[in-house]
């Protein structure tokens, strides 16, 4: 367990559960796969027999099968679902809707605290790791090496850069990785705020190539990372993220216009790490190479809508006034 103040948290090797008071086997098909797929790098490091005897003493406790652990041992994962298809929000910064990220040089790269180009400015915020494996099930889920994954989310105090009054001259926590050999992508970013109406998440989209980035009809997939209750709770209780806890106390999966349909189920991410050094987040994402993102293609509906429901209004000035290039404004879905 993880002690903070009076309050446990129920861990599972080393990991934040990300519901609290379920039950281990009821943490969703992302927490089950990212078990799986850390035992697969056991089973790398430590052999066969290292591997299954940790596999038998966990016994029926991760609900999954004996196929779904092979192919998780043999870089598949041919049992994840496809990532549910969600919208991109008002403020993607891809080109769909207003200004393009995706277009300038420096957008490719691991650490994206910190804006490129003309500016250097560094967003705030207790530190996290993003791990996003991507799996192409099309293939029979097997490892996507190449896929290019782009990965944004709004700052501490709730604000898109390129899009938020005061910071449209900046593009920090915006950037792109492309998969290694196990899928995998990486990125070093801060603990997202939770504005009005929305809970706290990280949008992404797939891309095949790195080389397709530049025309957002291409990418493959969208969809977004809902950031666990527990650790926002822990990192909300820190300097500089006062409005996230009201934020936070206002909505939840199940209200959320996003998430509400299965709660986050296959969205919501393994954690471990603390404040002081840090969260690490990985989650698992299934694509389908063959099919074309249906919120991917074309501008943000009007008023920011579009797939996953109606959402919240981000806080007064986050994001604020009216965005550049005819974005929509503050009332759209994000």
């Amino acid at each position: 367990m993880t002690v903070v103040g009076r309050r446990s948290l129920r861990t599972y090797e080393g990991r934040v559960l990300a519901r609290q008071d379920e039950d281990l086997d009821d943490q969703g098909a992302g927490f089950d796969i990212g078990t799986l797929l850390g035992r697969r790098r056991l089973l790398q490091l430590g052999g066969a027999g290292a591997a299954a005897g940790l596999l038998a003493a966990c016994g029926s406790s991760t609900a999954t099968s004996t196929a779904t652990s092979t192919a998780a041992a043999s870089g598949t994962s041919s049992s994840l679902p496809e990532i549910p298809e969600e919208t991109a929000g008002p403020y993607p910064g891809d080109g769909s809707n207003g200004p393009d990220a995706l277009e300038e040089s420096g957008i490719v790269r691991s650490d994206i605290r910190s804006s490129f180009g003309t500016s250097t400015t560094t967003a705030e915020g207790v530190p996290m790791t993003l791990r996003l494996s991507v799996f192409d099930l099309a293939s029979g889920g097997a490892a996507y090496e190449g896929a290019a994954v782009y990965a944004w989310h709004c700052d501490r105090d709730g604000q898109y850069s390129m899009y938020s009054e005061g910071i449209t001259q900046e593009n920090y926590l915006r950037g792109v990785q492309v998969a290694d050999a196990d899928g995998l992508v990486t990125f070093t970013s801060i603990w997202p705020a939770a504005y009005d109406g929305r809970w706290p998440h990280v949008h992404f989209e797939v891309y095949p190539d790195v080389a397709s980035i530049t025309d957002s009809a291409n990418a493959i997939a969208t969809s977004q990372v809902a950031m666990p209750q527990a650790a926002c709770e822990l990192v909300y209780a820190t300097t500089g993220y006062e409005q996230s806890v009201t934020n936070l106390s206002e909505v939840s999966l199940a209200t959320d216009g996003v998430f509400s349909d299965d709660q986050g189920a296959s969205q919501t991410p393994a954690v471990t790490g603390d404040v002081s050094s840090g969260f690490v987040v990985s989650l698992p994402v299934g694509v389908d190479a063959t099919t074309q993102s249906a919120t991917g293609m074309g501008a943000a509906p009007a008023g920011g809508g579009g797939q996953g429901g109606p959402g919240g209004t981000p806080p007064s000035g986050r994001p604020g006034g009216t965005p550049p290039d005819g974005a929509p404004g503050a009332t759209a879905t994000s």
